[in-house]
């Protein structure tokens, strides 16, 4: 009874939910492609021209701020002659008129950095990157930022 009593007691060591811990850097970049696809509905807020029936493959960012919609799913590296790399991204949150998306891609979430941007914001975008693989994309857009991964596949 003493045990369970010092257990339970040692358990409750501040009175509130426990803080969110940010991964390390290092865990982070072992942890390949953590950002799920989806095929079906988008979210309500990211529906703006599609058809009510429409099933796009699309990824959350890792803060569910941004959707990026694959209009070329799956991705490749290089990329394929008869089919682009196209990414529709469409943000959540306010955006500011003639701010551009910056994208800063990374393989594996480490390395050098790949980077690019979509002018306007977000929205229509070819995003070639130079190697199959799982990018992490740091994503920047009226003074928003956010991640998401991205897998590029080796045409074949």
């Amino acid at each position: 009874m003493m045990v369970a009593l010092l257990l339970l007691t040692a358990g409750c060591t501040g009175g509130g939910a426990p803080a969110r811990q940010e991964p390390s850097r290092a865990a982070t970049a072992a942890v390949p492609c953590a950002s799920r696809i989806f095929q079906g509905e988008l979210p309500v807020w990211a529906r703006a021209g599609f058809s009510p029936d429409a099933e796009p493959h699309h990824v959350f960012s890792g803060r569910g701020d941004m959707v990026a919609v694959l209009f070329g799913y799956p991705l490749a590296s290089p990329p394929r002659p008869n089919r682009g790399n196209k990414i529709l991204w469409v943000s959540r949150l306010p955006l500011l008129p003639s701010n551009p998306l910056r994208i800063e891609a990374r393989l594996g979430g480490t390395g050098a950095p790949v980077r690019t941007k979509v002018s306007g914001g977000p929205g229509p975008s070819l995003i070639d990157l130079p190697s199959p693989g799982c990018w992490r994309l740091k994503l920047s857009w009226s003074s928003h930022t956010d991640f998401i991964d991205l897998e590029y596949v080796a045409p074949g």
